[in-house]
């Protein structure tokens, strides 16, 4: 696991353990290999019902750093970091990606609503994010 080199030239990935951050994090680490870019796996977290903030927060890179070990153990060299912040998911993903080559996501689906091909996140990153949004939809 790396890397604090983390610059302008990363790809940064949504990932919160779903089918859809997985296939997200699956194309975001081709795409790196191809670029030579390091990876910076991102999943925001909110306050649940046990702990404080500070234990919700070590709770959160805990299962990350896990969850991206183990999704990352075909990586071929590709240098990553893996960061659990505190905040709505779509904020978070745009404050991280900021300066990044681009930001992956993963679709969940409709959000809730039939008409809609992308829920929430992936339409708030893909609105207002600095950076190009590639979105992963299930095939």
């Amino acid at each position: 696991m790396t890397t604090n080199e983390m610059d302008h030239s990363k790809i940064v990935v949504g990932f919160d353990g779903s089918e859809g951050s997985h296939r997200a994090l699956q194309w975001a680490m081709r795409e790196a290999e191809l670029r030579g870019a390091p990876l910076s796996i991102v999943r925001a977290w909110s306050p649940g019902e046990f702990g404080t903030d500070e234990e919700m927060g070590v709770i959160a890179q805990a299962h990350l750093d896990k969850e991206a070990t183990e999704a990352m153990a075909d990586s071929h060299g590709i240098a990553w970091q893996a960061l659990a912040a505190h905040g709505p998911a779509g904020r978070v993903l745009i404050e991280h990606s900021k300066g990044a080559q681009m930001l992956v996501v993963g679709s969940r689906g409709h959000g809730g609503f039939a008409g809609l091909l992308l829920g929430s996140v992936c339409h708030q990153v893909s609105t207002h994010a600095g950076t190009p949004v590639v979105v992963i939809v299930k095939e």
